[in-house]
């Protein structure tokens, strides 16, 4: 799991919890109920239908409910995360936010079921009817010996798939990376020596998986708190430590590691010392994959041995050993083929595939997105990135051809490469690019302004910004009024951020005589500009970023964009050759959108709509969208042909007259833009391969409007609008923006500053 948390504070978590609808799950419809003629079809008399059908074939239950798509999450809460037996109720966040993750990874429905109980014939009596609702069943947190057993048995009386991801999910992206290190190192897993650290579910799961890849029995050592796991012992011992016992003389988890080629640890912080890691052989290979610490940090193993690749489970080092990187994917396989279980097969394929992954050359957008790290197969790169796009056209298939072969799949895929295909096309790559956008950030901190440093909402935000690793906030306002607001918000950790205003700042003078310097031609004098640099904040916040002593800037929270805007630009200049304009991102079941322009051109010339259009287009590339851009208008290619669409067909007619290396085409309605089918029907002329992804507005009360009612009735997440084209990075952010929103903002303005 994404060790990343551990920079968000207690508040932060809670409020992110709370807000709005509590929780992080809705259930949506997915058929119209807006007449009595759909409630007809949706419930009675309709639904008797589908209802006999499934009674005569139960398999068509694939075809007429959701069940190929549902995933039960289900928990008693007895090892939740590294926190221990928290209980049912408890664990309820956690199983949330693993349905979240199968539905941002792989388009699967994952409903929480917290079972409250610890006896193991209830919980599995209270499981194993599930199966007419589910297509499969997603163990989660529950601790060991009980969850081999509750596994075991409800694959036996389930005929739909059963993982324990707490076991295999950790097993499956370990062993991928494991295959890599052998590979660089040049070991043969036939050959190398393992020392495991930890017998709990996870670590006997990656032991019995290293074996089926071909690691001889003989060759791992299992530890555990008692020390060696050996054969003839007799304490702490059962059935699943017992058959991985070795006959071996080492006793102790130092005595074992002499030597050893290979340390798996999922045990405890600091398990894994200094002398062991100097003992063991050449070039070793260290998976210090505990919770939330690990065994040992690269930094620690850095300074004893040069040679060593080294993994962990924390998102802040290389080679991230993460649950994400498996179990939707590998869910997405099963399901699609109605696997009855997942075998051995399937999870050595999802390991393989994983493995081939990291090999591969990282796409150009995925590179961009996480600059500041060598994505090069080698030491620091030997598993793939959480957000890397390429894993859910890449593992599925391999688990479903597995399924296929192993013979425990209810229906057949014939085209594999398709349903690759199909599958890359169902995702977008938003989330690659702005957690490599996160990730640039932290690798070069920058100084950001807050320039509304009295409101609680942007502290909030500074102090979450500066958590996060982004860089240092500092806070416009006053000192006194600033540190009242922390004290009565309880914001603690927030008294030491850097505060600054007109009346201690040194540099007045020098933006007083900057400003004046752009103005004076403008009808103000020293004294308006001095004024301005004292009373107003944006532009003061401005001056500071023009004249370097700040590296990037948010606002917006308490006044209109307009007006905000107009006191930014009196301190910073649009850049040379771009044009000003808002770019709103929307997110929406699998698909991106970028709508232009949002905030600045009210009725934009045919020469800014193309500009616009190349700079938009440009944006969407670096976030790892190929562009095709759909100029809008309330007309079709000249039906009808009113004077009002004439702007929107001047520009396209300039973009053909550039040498333009994306998809564009118009005027078109939005209706047109976005139905491929109705498209190549009315107009199989058009020019996009596909539904457009840049919509380029013809005025901005038609974008404004596109944009906020998407944000607010869209179910999506929106992001900006961002504000491009200026000379230095400034982002303003909606009056209403949440604390989650500034904090994004200010890492996108961070991200923009040229080094």
């Amino acid at each position: 799991m994404d060790q990343s948390n551990r920079k968000v504070t207690d508040a932060e978590a809670l409020a992110f919890h709370a807000q709005g609808r509590p929780g992080k799950l809705e259930v949506t419809p997915t058929k119209a109920l807006t007449t009595q003629r759909d409630l007809s079809l949706a419930y009675s008399p309709g639904v008797a239908v589908p209802c006999l059908r499934i009674a005569e074939d139960p398999s068509t239950a694939y075809d007429y409910t959701a069940k190929g798509n549902l995933v039960a999450v289900v928990s008693n809460g007895t090892a939740v995360l590294g926190l221990g037996d928290l209980g049912a109720l408890a664990s309820k966040p956690v199983m949330e936010g693993k349905g979240v993750l199968f539905k941002r990874f792989a388009d699967i429905d994952g409903i929480d079921i917290c079972v409250d109980t610890r006896d193991v014939d209830e919980f599995v009596n209270s499981v194993r009817y599930l199966s007419p609702s589910f297509g499969g069943i997603n163990l989660e947190d529950i601790k060991a010996p009980e969850c081999f057993i509750i596994e075991q048995r409800l694959r036996e009386l389930m005929d739909i798939p059963v993982f324990h991801d707490d076991q295999h999910g950790t097993a499956i992206v370990a062993a991928a990376g494991l295959l890599n290190a052998l590979h660089l190192t040049g070991r043969d897993i036939k050959s190398a020596r393992m020392v495991v650290n930890g017998a709990g579910a996870a670590s006997i799961a990656c032991v019995e998986l290293i074996k089926s890849l071909g690691m001889p029995h003989e060759n791992v050592i299992l530890c555990d708190t008692k020390g060696v796991i050996y054969q003839g012992r007799t304490e702490g011992m059962n059935q699943w430590k017992s058959a991985h016992a070795v006959k071996t003389e080492a006793r102790t988890l130092a005595d074992a590691m002499k030597g050893a080629d290979i340390f798996f640890g999922l045990s405890a912080k600091g398990a894994l010392t200094g002398p062991m890691v100097a003992g063991m052989a050449a070039k070793p290979i260290i998976f210090a994959m505990a919770n939330p610490d690990p065994e040992i940090t690269p930094e620690e193993v850095a300074d004893i041995r040069s040679d060593a690749i080294v993994a962990t489970g924390r998102s802040d080092y290389n080679n991230q050993v993460n649950n994400v990187l498996g179990f939707p994917y590998i869910f997405r396989g099963a399901l699609d083929v109605r696997a009855s279980q997942i075998n051995d097969e399937m999870k050595i394929a999802a390991v393989h595939a994983i493995a081939r992954l990291a090999r591969e050359p990282a796409p150009e957008e995925l590179a961009a997105a996480y600059a500041g790290r060598k994505l090069m197969y080698g030491p620091d790169y030997i598993i793939p990135v959480p957000f890397d796009p390429r894993l859910i056209a890449t593992v599925p298939p391999a688990v479903a051809k597995a399924a296929m072969d192993s013979g425990v799949a209810k229906k057949r895929i014939d085209n594999l490469d398709a349903y690759s295909r199909g599958l890359a096309a169902r995702f977008d790559r938003t989330g690659a690019a702005l957690q490599g956008l996160f990730d640039r950030v932290r690798d070069k901190p920058r100084r950001v302004v807050f320039t509304e440093g009295e409101e609680e909402r942007v502290i909030r935000a500074a102090l979450a910004f500066r958590s996060a690793g982004f860089g240092t906030p500092v806070l416009v306002g006053r000192e006194d009024r600033v540190q009242e607001t922390i004290r009565t918000a309880g914001l603690q950790g927030a008294e030491d951020l850097e505060i600054t205003n007109a009346k201690i700042a040194r540099n007045n003078k020098r933006y007083a005589d900057y400003l004046y310097g752009r103005m004076q031609r403008q009808g103000f004098m020293f004294r308006d500009c001095q004024r301005m640099v004292n009373q107003d904040r944006n532009v003061f916040g401005g001056c500071m970023v023009a004249l370097g002593d700040a590296d990037a800037m948010v606002t917006g929270v308490t006044r209109t964009y307009t007006t905000t805007l107009e006191e930014v630009r009196r301190a910073i200049d649009v850049r040379p050759g771009e044009r000003l304009f808002g770019l709103t991102l929307v997110l929406m079941r699998g698909q991106a959108l970028f709508i232009s322009d949002t905030t600045v051109h009210e009725l934009p010339t045919p020469e800014t709509l193309a500009d616009i259009a190349v700079q938009t287009a440009a944006r969407a590339r670096s976030m790892g969208h190929e562009p095709r851009v759909a100029m809008l208008s309330f007309s079709n290619f000249g039906n009808p042909m009113a004077e009002k669409a004439e702007r929107v067909r001047d520009a396209v007619k300039l973009l053909d007259g550039r040498k333009l290396y994306f998809e564009y085409d118009g005027e078109m309605s939005a209706e047109v833009a976005l139905d491929y089918d109705l498209m190549r029907q009315l107009y199989p002329f058009c020019r996009l391969s596909g539904p457009a992804n840049v919509l380029v507005m013809p005025a901005l009360h038609s974008a404004s409007i596109a944009s906020q009612l998407l944000a607010k009735l869209g179910g999506g997440v929106v992001i900006g609008p961002l504000l491009m084209g200026l000379d230095k990075p400034v982002q303003i952010v909606p009056m209403g923006a949440s604390v989650s929103d500034i904090v994004t903002m200010a890492a996108i303005a961070a991200s923009e500053v040229r080094s």
